[in-house]
């Protein structure tokens, strides 16, 4: 179990995927647990999950630190393939459930009534690519495969 979860190369792709990732993705986290960015922290993006989108509390709870903490978690690369297989999960879900109904396209022109998928679709390609090949060097996990 601990050899597949920490397995990786010496490569340095899976770096450069991770660092992607991070920039990308924890901006979105900050939003939902901290209100950074002009999002609405914690109280208002559980309030908005569990009342409009009428998810539980606890699918609430997971994304809410799955997209806050799961950036971090990539940038120095431990238990990345975890991190990136959650926030995979978390994308898949956010482009069906609240971008399909928008087409493809993100709403470049603000022609649309929302942003479609295809953020949502790359940034969980991305991911996968981790959690196939792993953090590669320069993380935590590169450092920790001879130890288990």
């Amino acid at each position: 179990m601990f050899d597949y979860l920490f397995s990786t190369s010496g490569d340095i792709i899976p770096l450069i995927l991770r660092i992607t990732a991070f920039v990308v993705i924890f901006p979105h986290g900050a939003q939902k647990l901290l209100g950074w960015f002009g999002g609405y922290g914690f109280k208002g993006t559980y309030g908005f999950f569990t009342g409009q989108m009428k998810f539980p509390g606890l699918l609430a709870v997971l994304i809410i630190l799955g997209e806050s903490f799961g950036p971090v978690l990539l940038l120095v690369g431990f238990l990345t393939k975890f991190a990136a297989a959650s926030i995979a999960i978390i994308m898949i879900g956010a482009a069906y459930i609240a971008h399909r109904q928008n087409g493809f396209f993100i709403n470049w022109n603000g022609n649309q009534k929302g942003e479609g998928y295809e953020f949502h679709i790359l940034a969980a390609g991305l991911l996968i690519a981790l959690v196939v090949g792993g953090a590669g060097v320069y993380s935590v996990d590169f450092n920790l495969i001879g130890k288990f």
